[in-house]
């Protein structure tokens, strides 16, 4: 059977519906950078999930091919991710979207090296006929955070938001928004098949505890 990060590592993945303290590892993913609502049709954020997938899946893939990738097992490709962010707000304003900075990013096992995700860019684009230039691999140590599974529409997530913020003022931390520490979301659903209303996003905010 496939290993599944969502299933291997829930304290992760599966949050519950109320605000919990976790300390996040440091991961490695595929990762493309933008600016913009990522509503816009045919924008950047579109095209940047497309080239995360195509580079995602050749790597899972991998295995068919000729390329041989030390350590490899077979894997489930781990949900899509996002870090937002608007230059000089602490946290998101949900109301401007079109002042979005983003990382959007897929996570990688840890067998997947530079040298193996180079080879995966350059592969995806040529067989899929995709720029794929724009794809980084990107390590990132989040360390200290506070989480919780959002269930609903995205742009209801201010109410869940102000439940995390009330839990850390009432156990003794604050949220540690800065270079590299941004507003997080993992998307369990995929919005072209559920409801807004059934939509689960995990919702991630740096913190640190109150001295």
């Amino acid at each position: 059977m496939a290993f599944d990060f969502k299933k291997e590592y829930k304290e992760f993945y599966l949050p519950k519906g109320k605000p919990e303290i976790v300390d996040v590892p440091r991961m490695n993913y595929v990762a493309v950078r933008g600016k913009g609502n990522p509503n816009e049709e045919g924008g950047a954020y579109k095209e940047a999930i497309g080239v995360l997938y195509a580079v995602s899946y050749t790597l899972k893939m991998s295995y068919k091919s000729d390329y041989r990738i030390d350590g490899f097992f077979e894997y489930v490709v781990p949900p899509l991710e996002g870090f937002w962010w608007q230059d000089g707000r602490c946290g998101v304003d949900y109301s401007r979207k079109e002042d979005f900075n983003w990382i959007s990013l897929i996570r990688l096992p840890d067998f997947v090296t530079k040298e193996n995700f180079d080879w995966a860019v350059k592969t995806a684009s040529r067989k899929k006929k995709l720029d794929c230039s724009a794809a980084e691999y990107l390590t990132v140590d989040e360390g200290l955070c506070v989480q919780i599974m959002h269930t609903g529409s995205y742009d209801d997530e201010p109410a869940t938001i102000a439940l995390m913020d009330s839990f850390l003022a009432q156990n003794g931390y604050e949220n540690d928004f800065g270079k590299n520490r941004f507003h997080h979301e993992i998307y369990l659903s995929d919005p072209r098949k559920n409801s807004a209303d059934k939509l689960k996003t995990v919702i991630r905010h740096p913190v640190r505890k109150i001295k």
